[in-house]
C-alpha cells in the first residue's frame, strides 16, 4: 500500500524539526557542504546505504565540496510523505560524522 502524502501543514511541522530543509511542494530539499570533496563523496555513498535499506530514494547531486539531496514519493505522484521525512531524518543523523554544514 502506498503511503498518504503529507497536508502542507505536517510538512511545515516536520521540516521545523529539520533545519536546513526546504520544501517547493512537492518535494524536500537540502544542501550541504564540506571542507572537500572526499568528505562529500563518502556521504553520497552513505546515504546510498541508507536509500537501500530503507528502499526510498532521494536525487543526489554532488559537486565538489557539495552535496544537494532532494526527495519525494514517486508511488504518490511526486508527493511528500512520511517516507521523504524519515530519510531525510537518517541523512540529518550522519551529516555530522562527514563535516557537512
Amino acid at each position: 500500500m502506498a503511503p498518504e502524502p503529507l497536508t502542507p501543514q505536517e510538512t511545515e511541522k516536520a521540516l521545523a524539526e529539520l533545519p536546513g530543509w526546504t520544501t517547493d511542494g512537492d518535494s524536500i530539499a537540502r544542501a550541504y557542504s564540506f571542507d572537500g570533496h572526499l568528505p562529500a563523496a563518502a556521504m553520497v555513498i552513505h546515504i546510498a546505504t541508507i536509500q537501500d535499506e530503507l528502499d526510498h530514494h532521494a536525487e543526489l547531486t554532488l559537486g565538489y565540496n557539495t552535496l544537494a539531496v532532494s526527495v519525494n514519493t514517486h508511488s504518490v505522484g511526486g508527493r511528500i510523505t512520511a517516507k521523504d521525512i524519515a530519510l531525510a531524518r537518517r541523512i540529518e543523523g550522519i551529516a555530522p560524522g562527514h563535516g557537512a554544514r
